[in-house]
């Protein structure tokens, strides 16, 4: 006869991963524990010899009735400090790969700040200054880098199709499009999407880029088309024909066999800061803020575009000598090129760059447009036979592009904004692409980091306008710092 051991009543019991979505998430957020554990146990081991140096061990100053050692209290902010990471919800598979993740760190270790302050008041404690001053800065600056790490290695992964989330789009023709679209957009996200459910009837499937989504159901045969394309996510979109009770049910069954929903609003290009979630008679809602026109024209933006823009100057001051002298000393004509553009309000000003084409390029512009297909609106040459071998180069590398900071300095431009435009670009223009000109062209901006050269003027407007109705200065920060990477990369500029 076999026996099978019983489980205590307070045994944990171990729920095996349902989907593979599951499975690489709990390996993930495993190696994230290790790495958090690790970067905690240095930190403030750093810190205790930086403080006290070598072996030694001082007794804590404080009023309690048992003497306190260093060692006591490193091991006490050590398991403190990962209880706040996890009680923040940093290892969260909701925020795997998003910024949201840098948020909740930065949050957990203000909370332990704010426990290590009260303690220190209730109980007298005097904890010693530096020892936190090296510890707690050194831990979050550690943690962030690791996050950081372990986000460009699972992008890395999704680009290749590991860790991917199968999802199931489930909505109208229009809406699940859109949903697809934007998923196909952003491959780093690891969304895949691999079939979709909707009421318009006879359609067989939707063309995304060299891929065609099978219409694997309608929004009434969810369930069966999960099993089908063995989907572990499904996201909703805009349908007509499920009600809240219908959403209800499908939360319950899809959660019975593992698989999480997702209902998108339908809102396009909003950013996260201007949305507000509440709840009012038992309904979520979220609130849409304003769109940010007078913040991106706000006092802050304009010092930080002069402070910035002295400070590259000045930085980049050799640069600007030796690239003017390789324009000079390699082909005929001035080192500089004024091309007009269309500033804020619709008021033209010359930009400055550095020429990287030959002298009388503009003489052979209408012909280079018919020979395009005549999209005077959009014109742009990968291999275009106007530009000079050093103009290549530094188009390349977008160095022709760094005079542009005299017209920062001039008030022309911005650091960051919408892609700076022609004045047959701008006389195409409708109501909606209009709005573009409510605040400055920019150096960089959300074009410059999605492809540069390589995005379709579609894309390169939704862009822009998305940077004007959503601007904040972290946005101007981070924007910033992504052109550095993409700029160094050489992604899409010719």
């Amino acid at each position: 006869m076999r026996f099978e051991p019983r489980a205590r009543a307070n045994a944990r019991v171990v729920v095996p991963p349902r989907s593979e979505r599951e499975r690489w998430q709990r390996e993930y957020e495993r190696w994230l524990r290790i790495g958090d554990l690790v970067v905690i146990v240095t930190a403030v081991g750093v810190a205790h010899v930086m403080r006290f140096g070598g072996t030694a061990n001082p007794p804590l100053a404080a009023t309690l009735p048992l003497e306190v050692r260093y060692t006591v209290v490193s091991a006490l902010l050590g398991l403190v400090w990962v209880v706040c990471l996890s009680g923040a919800g940093t290892r969260s598979p909701r925020i795997f790969g998003s910024p949201e993740e840098y948020r909740r760190l930065l949050s957990a270790t203000m909370t332990l700040f704010g426990l290590i302050a009260i303690l220190s008041l209730v109980f007298h404690l005097d904890i010693a200054r530096g020892y936190l001053a090296i510890a707690l800065p050194l831990g979050l600056v550690g943690l962030t880098a690791q996050r950081w790490w372990w986000r460009h290695w699972l992008t890395k992964r999704r680009l290749v199709g590991d860790c991917g989330i199968r999802v199931l789009v489930v909505g109208s023709r229009d809406a699940a499009s859109a949903m697809i679209a934007a998923f196909s957009r952003d491959p780093g996200s690891g969304y895949q999407v691999v079939g979709m459910c909707t009421p318009d009837i006879g359609l067989v499937g939707i063309a995304v880029g060299d891929r065609t989504i099978p219409v694997v159901g309608d929004d009434r045969s969810v369930l069966a088309a999960v099993r089908y394309t063995q989907a572990d996510t499904v996201a909703i979109t805009a349908t007509d024909d499920l009600g809240p009770a219908d959403f209800r049910h499908m939360a319950w069954e899809l959660d019975q066999i593992g698989v999480e929903l997702i209902v998108a609003p339908g809102l396009v290009d909003i950013s996260g800061t201007r949305l507000t979630h509440q709840l009012v008679a038992s309904m979520p809602m979220l609130h849409v803020g304003k769109p940010q026109y007078d913040r991106a024209r706000s006092n802050r933006k304009a010092l930080f575009d002069i402070c910035f823009a002295l400070l590259a100057v000045t930085m980049l001051s050799p640069v600007l000598l030796a690239i003017a002298i390789a324009v000079k000393v390699t082909s005929t004509g001035p080192v500089f090129y004024l091309s007009e553009r269309i500033g804020r309000n619709g008021r033209p000003f010359p930009m400055i760059k550095f020429r990287s084409m030959y002298v009388d390029a503009d003489r052979h512009v209408d012909a280079l447009i018919a020979a395009q297909g005549g999209n005077t609106v959009f014109f742009k040459m990968k291999d275009d036979p106007r530009v000079t071998p050093v103009g290549k180069v530094i188009r390349k590398y977008s160095l022709d592009e760094l005079p542009q900071f005299f017209n920062v300095l001039r008030g022309e431009m911005s650091v960051v904004g919408p892609r700076p435009q022609v004045r047959r670009e701008v006389d195409s223009y409708d109501g909606v692409m209009w709005r573009r000109l409510l605040v400055k062209p920019g150096l960089t901006g959300l074009w410059q980091v999605s492809g540069r050269s390589n995005l379709s003027p579609e894309d390169s407007m939704n862009l822009d306008l998305s940077y004007v109705e959503n601007w904040s200065m972290v946005l101007d920060l981070l924007l910033v710092s992504r052109t550095l990477g993409a700029v160094l990369r050489g992604e899409g500029a010719y």
